[in-house]
């Protein structure tokens, strides 16, 4: 049983007890019973009164609960669907008073939602208008009057991320571009003239709308004064050339041209007249000095016919070049030459270093190729030979693949401009297989004149005898002894040597004799007398008259040989 249960059976027990309470003091009293009656009566409507306004206060309580749960379900069934919240669950054995209380909290915290989610919406939409007053763009598009989602929140967050981005993007380009563009002006001595340029370079940077037209507007002002510098550097930087060029053909000497030094570098105005002055009086200069600044063209147009491989008939066709009526219609035309000349080696400049690394490696390639059939380069030292051997086997691989490129670049180039490049008067590939016709035929040429020269050797040695190899033992020959002289037909001898030369009868080739050999009779050869009108043989000669030699079994005298060589130097 329940506690107030037994509380309302304690009240009628204690109702019981003061009824019958006051009917004991009604009987000592001594009140008649029709006054009891009236009393009783009047006791049972007191309680009953009291009963029944109880009753009524608590009908209304329950009557005040339901309409408050009534009212409760109504705001939160608005205010989940203005916060997009799902409808609240009720507990299913609630009593009326719980319910009203959970209903009543869950509206509250509904309420504090909304609230909170309209003043971020405020707070959000704040921050919006300020970065669009900026940006100049339009407002972010949301309904102020509706609870927002918190999707949409969170896109309005993003949103004005984005748009904070897109201002310090916007704000860093600004400053850096407003630099770029105070930079130039400074160096183009401008002062800002529209009321644009005053806002970018006189006005706080806060104040500035950051809006795309500015900004493009901003990036062609930046463009404008940037070619316009462009320009000017363009036309100082010619003018400098132009100052170096009479310089070198006028002969300038260096304190001359130290005075001119400060204006070399910059492109502001004052800069640029300075160049003009000074390009005006060494034009002036020029005329004065007209030959040797014609001289001094035709030595660079030579320079330049060297790196764009001019032939001579390309050269030759240039008469000017040969014409010495030094006059100012002379200069110009060499001026005009060497201009398209210049523009012409700087058009294909990349063509022309390729032909020129081709030619210096084709230069080496011939000196290895040279080197490689020198005998004395096996006596090197260092480690000379094989470094030489690593070069001469790389250029072997490298200069095919660089012809190739050369070749594909080449015909790039004539199919754009549809005409043939030329190297010293013809094709280059042409020139290229030209060299290595060349450089075939000449180590051909040298393999036959070897191949002659050991059939000649060869002859000679089948003739006269070859020599040994290999030293043979030294016979003993008496009073004949290396570094005694002796008189051969009344000429004097040295015999210093045991080795000696003699020239060939028939071919002037000289071999060497071993040993000495003496003469058949094993004396001294008997003196011939010379003949009237014949020239003596040089001591050189005479010295190689001393050797004996073989010849198909029989053994020739000194003697003999000296009169056959004294007969060959004889004059017809």
């Amino acid at each position: 049983m329940r506690r107030s249960e037994v509380l309302a059976e304690e009240s009628v027990v204690c109702l019981q007890k003061a009824l019958n309470h006051l009917r004991e003091i009604w009987e000592l009293i001594g009140i008649p019973e029709d006054q009891r009656l009236q009393r009783t009566e009047v006791v049972k409507k007191h309680i009953k009164g009291l009963l029944d306004m109880m009753i009524a206060e608590e009908e209304s309580l329950k009557e005040r609960l339901l309409k408050s749960i009534n009212f409760c379900r109504k705001e939160l069934d608005i205010l989940c669907r203005e916060l997009s919240l799902e409808s609240f669950e009720e507990k299913e054995e609630s009593t009326i008073l719980q319910l009203e209380k959970d209903l009543r909290t869950q509206v509250e915290v509904m309420l504090k939602k909304k609230k909170e989610r309209m003043q971020e919406l405020k707070v959000l939409q704040e921050r919006d208008q300020d970065l669009c007053e900026i940006l100049c763009t339009k407002p972010y598009s949301i309904d102020s009057a509706s609870v927002p989602s918190l999707e949409e929140l969170d896109q309005f967050r993003q949103h004005l991320q984005a748009l904070a981005e897109t201002k310090a993007n916007r704000r860093e380009e600004f400053i850096n571009t407003k630099k770029q563009i105070i930079l130039c002006m400074e160096e183009l001595d401008h002062t800002p003239d529209t009321s644009f340029e005053r806002d970018v370079v006189c006005e706080d940077e806060d104040a500035f709308c950051l809006s795309l037209e500015n900004i493009a507007a901003l990036q062609t002002l930046l463009r404008q004064l940037e070619m316009r510098k462009a320009q000017n550097e363009a036309v100082c930087e010619g003018l400098r050339s132009r100052i170096r060029e009479l310089w070198d053909r006028l002969q300038i000497p260096p304190e001359d041209r130290e005075a001119v030094a400060t204006f070399m570098t910059g492109s502001k105005a004052k800069i640029r007249k300075a160049l003009q002055s000074e390009v005006d009086q060494l034009e002036e200069l020029k005329i004065q000095n007209m030959k040797k600044v014609v001289e001094a063209i035709r030595v660079e147009l030579a320079l330049y016919w060297e790196k764009c491989f001019y032939s001579q008939e390309q050269r030759q066709a240039f008469a000017p070049y040969f014409d010495e009526d030094y006059s100012e219609t002379l200069l110009q035309l060499h001026d005009s030459e060497l201009v398209e000349l210049k523009h012409y080696y700087e058009a294909h400049k990349e063509l022309f270093e390729g032909v020129q690394k081709w030619e210096d490696s084709w230069k080496l390639f011939l000196e290895f190729e040279r080197k490689a059939s020198d005998p004395s380069r096996f006596t090197n030292r260092g480690g000379n030979l094989l470094k030489e051997e690593k070069q001469r086997a790389k250029l072997q691989k490298t200069l095919p693949k660089l012809e190739e490129e050369l070749k594909a670049r080449i015909e790039l180039w004539e199919q754009e401009h549809s005409k043939a490049f030329v190297v010293n008067g013809q094709k280059f590939m042409e020139y290229v297989r030209e060299q290595w016709e060349m450089h075939r035929l000449e180590k051909e040429k040298a393999k036959q004149e070897r191949q002659l020269k050991k059939t000649q050797q060869t002859e000679t040695e089948m003739l006269y005898g070859s020599t040994p190899r290999t030293p043979s033992k030294r016979r003993v020959l008496g009073p004949n002894t290396p570094g005694k002289v002796r008189k051969l037909n009344s000429t004097t001898v040295s015999s210093a040597t045991p080795n000696s030369t003699i020239r060939s009868v028939f071919g002037g080739t000289v071999y060497h004799s071993p040993v000495s050999r003496p003469p058949p009779t094993g004396g001294k050869p008997s003196k011939t007398p010379s003949r009237l009108g014949q020239r003596t043989a040089p001591l050189g000669r005479q010295g190689h008259d001393k050797e004996n030699i073989e010849l198909s079994g029989s053994i020739l005298t000194a003697a003999w040989i000296s009169e056959t060589l004294k007969g060959r130097d004889s004059p017809e």
